[in-house]
């Protein structure tokens, strides 16, 4: 009611890791859920604070891989009894993907990982075999690739589905990318994801074979409108670029 401060948070970081930031070292926001208050670091933690006293509940490692430029700039969000991140990187070498941890303890519930890996080493989860049939037999993935969903994101409790948004492709050019072409998913495309489980139910591809740093990265919004004389359930998104 009054302003008066109750308590701040300032995280020790890694001051190494600013040297690998694309855009400065920001912070787009917190979530709020059962007494709690959650926020990522830049340097990829993820803390769980105590919302009275401000104190550390618990924090977790997100960074799958340190030897390449992650980082977190953008909000965790809840989805259920879930708490999802993603993180930035992508006109690095990082390769995208989002995490989701019980927000109660920080155990990892599930990853999902928005670009194929090189594909002789396997995939993670069975979306990334479809995918990797988007990219060219000679695509350099060695350099990670992009797609990183360093923000937008929303939660629908009814449908229990999460929407993420994921952003460009590094390099930029589709032809040194992925020399022969492809669409290159999941760059620059909205997932709907299982919120319990972290499987894929369905994907929109803003822009197909990204090379113009056109991330679909922006907040989503949902919404209950009528089209066509029928009441939907709708995700927006604004444009980008």
């Amino acid at each position: 009611k009054s302003g008066r401060l109750l308590w701040n948070f300032r995280p020790s970081v890694d001051v190494g890791v600013l040297s690998k930031l694309c855009c400065t070292d920001v912070n787009r926001g917190v979530a709020v859920w059962r007494g709690r208050v959650y926020v990522g670091s830049i340097d990829g933690f993820l803390y769980a604070l105590d919302a009275a006293s401000g104190a550390v509940m618990w924090k977790v490692d997100t960074i799958a891989d340190r030897s390449r430029a992650y980082s977190i700039t953008g909000a965790p969000y809840i989805a259920n009894e879930l708490v999802v991140i993603g993180n930035s990187g992508s006109e690095f070498d990082a390769r995208g993907y989002v995490t989701a941890y019980r927000a109660t303890t920080g155990e990892q519930a599930w990853r999902f990982y928005t670009v194929p890996g090189e594909p002789k080493r396997g995939f993670e989860h069975p979306e990334l075999e479809a995918a990797a049939r988007t990219w060219s037999p000679d695509t350099r993935w060695d350099v990670g690739l992009g797609g990183t969903a360093w923000d937008g994101m929303a939660y629908d409790a009814e449908l229990r589905l999460l929407y993420v948004g994921t952003g460009n492709g590094v390099p930029w050019n589709r032809a040194i990318r992925s020399p022969g072409g492809g669409r290159n998913l999941f760059l620059s495309s909205i997932l709907a994801l299982d919120a319990d489980t972290g499987r894929l139910v369905w994907y929109y591809q803003t822009t197909p074979a990204e090379s113009w740093d056109y991330t679909s990265t922006q907040k989503l919004v949902l919404a209950d409108l009528k089209v066509d004389g029928r009441r939907r359930k709708v995700v927006m998104q604004a444009s980008s670029g």
